[in-house]
């Protein structure tokens, strides 16, 4: 257990999307996925809803489909084959369907229902942590339950379907960075922003490429990728390459290389040093 000064680092962004059926959900996520990565050919869509290819004249970005039954253990699969293909941002539309599959899974057990929530939530987790433990970006679309209200146009009262709670566990809004929700003339507002990018916006907004550059600069801003990589070259002790591992775990898949070479050349150095000590002493 080590006190360490506070660094600002370079990022994935973990994005959710929350907006009823038709709101914009998709469309919106291929928009911020431009920005974020400029060349949408290294973007796939995890798609769940079948919609993916309904905006392909957006550009050139993959397509991953899933059928059911849509179980998290699925959508690990399926990132699992993004991230050996190069993709660089990932969109999860919807990461609803892993949940309603849990709940689906729990109405179908018998015994205990709280004994069968503690066997299955952990389950949906498995899902949440590989979004947020792989050095991708990730858009994750969220489904909501709407209801109506009545509002008022041309001076006439008129029904207006609003978004009330994410399908999803509890949860899972705290995992991500930013959290934008979509109203039916597909505007957003923020529900949350870890960033502080957005969270000054008081009214409505289009989300845009340039939206995605926004956060692009954000990730982009704070020690690098080729920091780290000259931190663990120039390391000379097994010591403090665990504890640049301790510091930038996130990034460990990307530096794994790096990491194991330097510890082999420190190991060998260390062994023929003691071995040169002990030729000298005889």
């Amino acid at each position: 257990m080590q006190l360490r000064t506070a660094q600002r680092k370079q990022s994935f962004m973990k994005l959710g999307i929350q907006a009823p059926s038709g709101n914009g959900k998709t469309y919106s996520s291929l928009l911020l996925a431009k920005g974020l990565v400029g060349d949408l050919s290294k973007v796939a869509i995890i798609d769940s809803e079948k919609s993916a290819d309904l905006y392909a004249h957006i550009g050139n970005y993959n397509v991953l489909t899933l059928e059911p039954p849509l179980a998290p253990k699925k959508y690990i699969e399926a990132i699992d084959v993004c991230k050996k293909a190069g993709i660089e941002l990932i969109i999860i539309d919807s990461l609803s369907h892993a949940w309603t599959y849990i709940k689906d899974y729990h109405s179908s057990m018998s015994g205990n229902s709280f004994q069968n929530w503690a066997k299955l939530k952990p389950l949906h987790q498995e899902l949440i942590d590989a979004i947020i433990q792989t050095p991708i970006h990730f858009i994750c679309t969220m489904r909501t339950k709407h209801d109506y209200v009545m509002v008022e146009k041309n001076g006439k009262q008129v029904p207006q379907k609003i978004g009330l709670k994410a399908s999803t566990a509890d949860d899972t809004e705290y995992e991500f960075s930013i959290v934008f929700e979509l109203d039916i003339a597909h505007q957003a507002s923020v529900s949350k922003d870890r960033t502080g990018l957005f969270a000054p916006l008081k009214v409505p907004f289009i989300i845009t490429e340039e939206t995605g550059q926004q956060i692009k600069d954000w990730c982009n801003t704070g020690i690098t990728i080729s920091d780290v990589k000259s931190m663990i070259d120039k390391c000379t002790t097994v010591e403090g390459l665990n504890q640049i591992y301790r510091d930038y775990q996130e990034l460990y898949s990307l530096l794994e290389p790096d990491f194991i070479e330097r510890k082999s050349i420190i190991t060998n150095s260390f062994s023929k040093a003691q071995s040169n000590g002990i030729t000298n002493n005889q």
